[in-house]
């Protein structure tokens, strides 16, 4: 089985709905023959289903940045995996560092989200990666160790076969820092280790693992030659029409 490619743009809380329409818009018209590379956007959800629409044929496929994970209930402004598939949805973005670091969520609410993902069809996009403290202790690869072990407490291997895990280095998101492709790679190494520690070599080698932290059309192209990085998770370049059109025509002449 070939590994997937995938480029994935999270919009977080920008955008009127006039101004997603005209991004998704540009994205479609701007699309290359990706030769096989997925495209996911992160709108808002309050345009979800209207963008889901507007994407069916184009290549693009549309996901939710965040659910609660219980069907339905007593939980004022919260989004149920039941309401975000029925808006037609593919993709569920799930622990990332915001969600993680501003809004308090733990290991254990992230593990109960990326299993209601999978009970209610979604592929789950799970995000790991250690702020700045973490890294300077000297212990990263235990701080993201531990969070994809907790994050997937009971997912099967089954279920492994529809994950995508992004490793996103907090320091590096909206600060202009990036990791380099080095400690990039070696992240990503890690996570595949832990990953086939967890499973098997099978599932470490196919899982899609991205990166993401201020990815720009500038660096893309360092990131992309490295062996362990699958695609990437992609935030403010992605609100762009021609800079996120620049990062998915990476290497494609």
């Amino acid at each position: 089985m070939a590994k997937r490619e995938i480029f994935s743009g999270n919009w977080k809380m920008y955008k009127t709905y006039d101004e997603a329409v005209e991004l998704v818009n540009g994205i479609k018209d701007g699309m290359p023959d990706t030769g096989g590379r997925e495209v996911i956007v992160f709108p808002p959800a309050v345009y979800l289903r209207d963008l889901v629409k507007l994407c069916k044929g184009s290549g693009i496929e549309v996901g939710i940045q965040n659910m609660y994970f219980e069907k339905e209930g007593a939980f004022t402004g919260e989004i149920s995996p039941l309401m975000a598939k029925d808006t037609g949805v593919r993709y569920a973005l799930i622990g990332h560092s915001e969600r993680r670091h501003v809004f308090r969520e733990t290991d254990g609410d992230i593990n109960k989200k990326v299993k209601a993902a999978f009970e209610f069809g979604l592929e789950p996009v799970l995000c790991v990666g250690e702020l700045l403290e973490e890294r300077e202790a000297g212990n990263p690869e235990d701080v993201v160790n531990r969070q994809l072990e907790l994050g997937l407490k009971d997912v099967s291997s089954e279920q492994m076969s529809n994950m995508i895990i992004a490793y996103e280095p907090v320091w590096a998101i909206g600060t202009g820092k990036v990791a380099t492709p080095e400690i990039a790679d070696t992240m990503h190494k890690t996570i595949r280790r832990k990953i086939g520690s967890l499973y098997s070599s099978e599932t470490a080698e196919i899982l899609p693992v991205l990166y993401g932290g201020s990815v720009k059309p500038e660096n893309i192209a360092d990131l992309y030659s490295r062996d362990n990085i699958d695609g990437v998770l992609v935030g403010g370049a992605s609100l762009k029409i021609n800079s996120f059109l620049d990062i998915i025509h990476v290497n494609i002449n």
